[in-house]
């Protein structure tokens, strides 16, 4: 399971052919569980209707039914925030940039 930061989560869903698209892939395929609080997703709902990205409400619900799904309901508030990074020794899970997740997610679809 991994907590996506929103911006992450954005760029995988609105630029489907951008570099982060190998993530909407992977928890797709199941090969990573997004964690999502309601705070996550009203924020993903929020950014979505930003008006720089001209999407439809239709549209928007659309990118949601592609993420939302697949991933598992988190109570407490997650977030993705690059202020996390610097916490990062104090957390007992690691806390990964997009690069190296993409790359271990890489890794491990090539060990099946």
């Amino acid at each position: 399971m991994v907590v996506l930061d929103t911006n992450l989560v954005l760029s995988a869903l609105v630029f489907a052919s951008g570099r982060l698209a190998p993530l909407r892939s992977a928890w797709q395929t199941g090969r990573c569980i997004p964690l999502a609080s309601h705070a996550t997703a009203s924020e993903l709902m929020h950014v979505l209707a930003y008006p720089k990205f001209k999407l439809s409400p239709t549209d928007s619900e659309e990118l949601l039914a592609d993420y939302l799904p697949y991933c598992r309901s988190a109570r407490s508030p997650v977030t993705g925030d690059k202020d996390w990074l610097i916490l990062a020794a104090e957390f007992n899970r690691p806390i990964l940039t997009a690069e190296v997740l993409l790359a271990r997610l890489d890794g491990a679809s090539k060990e099946d």
